[in-house]
């Protein structure tokens, strides 16, 4: 696939601000991303394998290979990466290669400084690539998880909730609605994963499957039981009471530029006696390192509904998109996810932030 000479200046601009550019190796492995990502990513990326066996695939984006390669060559000093190359997904009616460029920024103490200046970075990147006018939609899956601890949700119920927010589809339905079949029958192993981190039960749900000599069962590989067993976990714990409810629904429905957004959810915080305080300070010093790189904040939408289903996003997210496009998918995407190089092996939580151009998309808008 030919790389077209403007990216050229986008690369040129990440180096310019510090980001060394990397290329990871294309075939990565497989369980990396099924662990990380569930078995459902299995259905769109190109998987093969090395001769003793062990799952390959062509890498299905870039964030995951540039944290193993960091972890291999710099341990958890801090380091910002860029890269520009080819990804591989299978998409309906799509070619299955297509590019992708973008940053990472790894090990930076200062959290809100390095979120704000990844923001930035993608504005003044979409800009390099002759962008026109875009919009900025802002969320922050910290603020989101400090709201359902403090509203006292457990493990199993935050994250149903999680997946419910990411979905669109109504709280009250997810909490509420009819436990799934085969709970009782299995009680003592979705006791056993309740809480647990999503990627830590499917490997012990996987382990014992190996250990009962049950390699597939109606079809189904152990990874994706697995998964099933993750989904009825989530769904033994109970309902939220109605104030709880109350108080996060309300939460949901805050949207507006990141200052008005931030007043709204400290009134609330306020009147419902939640300690979010720290969470909503977060969100105003990484506003003002914002308002220090000169963008326009008043232009952008906080919602606080916005979320992401992968377990390692942990702070600030963002998504750019073109304002003439009608399916608002993002142009570019980014967020925090300090929980990611651990789960490469890391021995604590590194902090780490970035995004990706979508640069097929950007090419097709301008």
């Amino acid at each position: 696939m030919r790389i077209a000479a403007g990216h050229d200046g986008l690369i040129a601009l990440f180096e310019r601000e510090g980001y060394a550019r990397v290329e990871p190796p294309v075939l990565q492995p497989a369980d990396v991303f099924l662990d990380l990502s569930g078995e459902d990513i299995r259905r769109r990326i190109f998987v093969t394998q090395d001769a003793s066996g062990r799952e390959l695939c062509l890498r299905p984006e870039y964030t995951i290979p540039v944290c193993r390669g960091h972890l291999a060559a710099s341990g958890s000093a801090p380091a910002s990466y860029c890269y520009l190359g080819p990804v591989f997904r299978l998409r309906p009616n799509e070619t299955g290669e297509f590019l992708q460029a973008g940053i990472e920024s790894i090990g930076r103490r200062d959290a809100a400084a390095a979120d704000a200046e990844v923001l930035a970075l993608a504005l003044e990147g979409l800009g390099t690539l002759g962008a026109g006018p875009v919009s900025v939609k802002l969320g922050d899956m910290g603020l989101l998880e400090a709201m359902l601890e403090a509203l006292g949700v457990a493990p199993g119920a935050k994250r149903r909730l999680m997946r419910s927010i990411v979905s669109g589809r109504l709280i009250e339905a997810e909490i509420d609605g009819p436990a799934s079949p085969g709970i009782g029958e299995h009680a003592g192993l979705l006791a056993a994963i309740e809480g647990q981190a999503p990627q830590a039960a499917r490997a012990f749900v996987e382990d014992i499957l190996a250990i009962a000599g049950i390699s597939t069962v109606g079809g189904r590989s152990p990874g994706e039981i697995a998964e099933r067993f993750l989904a009825r976990a989530a769904n033994r714990t109970g309902s939220l009471s109605d104030e709880a409810r109350s108080i996060l629904t309300r939460y949901l429905a805050i949207d507006g530029d990141p200052d008005a957004a931030a007043a709204s959810i400290r009134a609330l915080a306020r009147d419902a006696g939640l300690d979010l305080a720290r969470a909503i300070d977060t969100l105003e010093e990484r506003t003002g390192f914002m308002a220090v790189h000169g963008l326009d904040i008043a232009s952008f939408r906080f919602f606080a509904a916005f979320a992401r289903s992968l377990d390692y996003y942990t702070g600030f997210i963002f998504e750019i998109a073109d304002s003439a496009r009608a399916d608002d998918k993002p142009l570019v995407g980014g967020g925090r996810y300090d929980r990611l190089l651990q789960h490469l092996g890391a021995a604590e939580s590194v902090a780490a932030v970035g995004c990706s151009f979508w640069l097929e998309r950007i090419g097709e808008a301008w």
